[in-house]
């Protein structure tokens, strides 16, 4: 692997990490009684409006992806850590989706196109190593579905 690669990748996911540490904090304080910031009252100020569909959105994704993770054992380790990693990496793609959707810095955007690839890629890469059929290919997650007649 290149060392620019091993960066991306170190990058990655300290991103996913840092966004798990992030929801996890989120979600025990919303357990304490305290709303996690997509929950909490009417956004005020300038931008916070504008920031609540990408914070629904990411809330859904981290949501999705924690209660996907919650795998029950299976006796096979490879297939317990594929069904825990799938949900995982998928959680990142979602993420990655707000980001095309909402924000605005070009870095970032770029860095989220990257995110979705490469966690795609490491999606079929888990599956077809312990013999999973690759399920059929979709249109990019930001663009809309063809209509084919």
């Amino acid at each position: 692997m290149h060392r620019d690669d091993r960066h991306r990748v170190a990058f990655s996911a300290g991103i996913a990490a840092a966004s798990l540490l992030l929801w996890v904090g989120l979600s025990a304080s919303a357990h304490e009684g305290h709303p996690s910031p997509a929950a909490a009252s009417p956004a005020s100020g300038p931008g916070l409006s504008a920031e609540a569909p990408f914070l629904a959105e990411n809330d859904a994704a981290m949501t999705r992806m924690m209660d996907g993770m919650a795998v029950k054992p299976t006796g096979d380790v490879d297939r317990d850590f594929v069904a825990m990693m799938v949900p995982h990496h998928q959680g990142a793609i979602d993420m990655a989706v707000a980001v095309l959707r909402h924000g605005h810095n070009e870095q970032l955007r770029r860095l989220a196109q990257e995110i979705i690839v490469t966690q795609q890629q490491e999606i079929a890469a888990m599956r077809m190593a312990i013999g999973e059929p690759l399920p059929p290919s979709t249109p990019a997650p930001t663009q809309p579905a063809r209509v084919t007649r």
